[in-house]
């Protein structure tokens, strides 16, 4: 089953759900577009979600390349950065596997505020940008 709302990782009680765009692979919340606002398209009977029409037409035209390029990526939840799962660090969180950038800093924002940066990663709180809220690592 295809499913680009997907923060595709394996966690015990819940799945963490955010939206990323099926060809490109970037996150729709870090780029401020809401699921009502994002282009759509129908693979498998499956809704997908895009952050641009051009990335619509990219991907019916060769579906498959693009999952394929897109299928492991997981968005670090404070900062909202994209990466390939290899490429992430993952931490046990409250019975929860959650993957994160390397950043330290983006690991403990993420403590103090859980509720916070799931639901922003969700799409249930808007995105301020990275700057917004707690600002970025540099000077922590």
């Amino acid at each position: 089953m295809v499913n680009n709302m997907c923060y595709r990782q394996k966690i015990k009680y819940k799945q963490m759900k955010t939206i990323i765009c099926a060809t490109c692979g970037c996150s729709l919340v870090r780029l401020g577009i809401s699921k009502d606002k994002a282009s759509t398209t129908y693979y498998n009977g499956n809704k997908l979600y895009f952050c641009c029409d051009g990335c619509v037409n990219l991907f019916v035209s060769n579906p498959k390349k693009y999952l394929a390029e897109t299928k492991d990526l997981v968005v670090c939840p404070t900062c909202l950065a994209e990466k390939p799962r290899t490429f992430a660090t993952k931490q046990n969180i409250d019975g929860q596997e959650i993957y994160f950038c390397h950043c330290p800093h983006c690991i403990n924002l993420y403590k103090k505020d859980t509720e916070f940066y799931t639901n922003r990663l969700k799409g249930i709180t808007n995105n301020l940008g990275i700057m917004g809220r707690d600002g970025c690592c540099i000077g922590h």
